[in-house]
């Protein structure tokens, strides 16, 4: 997304997290929007946390995930333009996305709205919906909404009258945790299918299959029945099932 608006905009500067401790060797790595930043040859800044006086030094910002609360003294010294993948409030928080997915949810969208100190609670300053297939993941629906944000922004830019939100039908997207990756054999397959696919291809949903532990990547609804397509064993590369078949005999 950020290498998208720098096409069209001039980026002053890239605000993100610091530099952690990331992978199996727990080597120090930065964020991907630093990775990005530099190779675009934006300025990065990477404060540990937005203090009351931190000044945006420019009109508009716009946040992507950024992960950090911001002050209301900050919000309160520039534009804050949010970009959330979801139709607000439907799921508002940390996982709209993948929520969605879960959910069954045949039509989502991407929502830019006003920071306020209230969660994804701003005023709806562009929105823009799409349909979302049965067979779709969270990867495809992430780069759909990726295609769509910088001509919302351009839109929320121009809007200086954001529409409220308003509560009805507002729902809370709780951070995905380990007990959402775990496949239930028992659960109708339509549910299953969609707790793979709401997880594929950036966590994975994970369950016992013929007996083997493995994150089961893909997976499809035929003839009302759940059919694997793509596992991963414990330690081994991802592969089709019939390949995983195979492997057993």
């Amino acid at each position: 997304m950020l290498e998208r608006l720098a096409a069209r905009h001039e980026i002053a500067y890239v605000l993100t997290q610091p530099d952690r401790q990331s992978g199996r060797g727990r080597r120090v790595a930065p964020p991907p929007a630093k990775e990005a930043a530099e190779a675009l040859g934006i300025p990065v800044r990477q404060p540990e946390r937005l203090g009351e006086e931190f000044d945006p030094e420019v009109d508009t910002l716009v946040a992507v995930a950024y992960g950090q609360l911001v002050p209301r003294e900050a919000l309160e010294r520039a534009r804050w333009l949010n970009v959330h993948p979801s139709l607000l409030p439907r799921w508002r928080g940390a996982a709209p996305v993948e929520r969605a997915l879960m959910a069954g949810d045949t039509e989502t969208g991407v929502s830019i709205i006003e920071l306020v100190e209230a969660l994804d609670a701003g005023p709806i300053a562009a929105r823009e919906r799409f349909d979302v297939g049965i067979d779709d993941d969270a990867g495809a629906v992430f780069e759909r909404a990726a295609e769509l944000t910088p001509d919302l922004i351009d839109a929320a830019l121009d809007n200086q009258r954001p529409t409220p939100q308003g509560e009805d039908g507002a729902t809370y997207a709780e951070k995905i945790g380990s007990s959402d990756r775990e496949l239930d054999w028992s659960l109708p397959p339509e549910e299953l299918h969609n707790r793979i696919r709401a997880l594929s291809p950036h966590i994975g949903a994970r369950g016992l299959v013929e007996g083997r532990p493995v994150i089961v990547w893909r997976s499809r609804i035929v003839d009302g029945k759940l059919e694997l397509l793509e596992v991963q064993p414990e330690g081994r590369r991802p592969m089709t099932y019939d390949e995983f078949r195979r492997g057993l005999r």
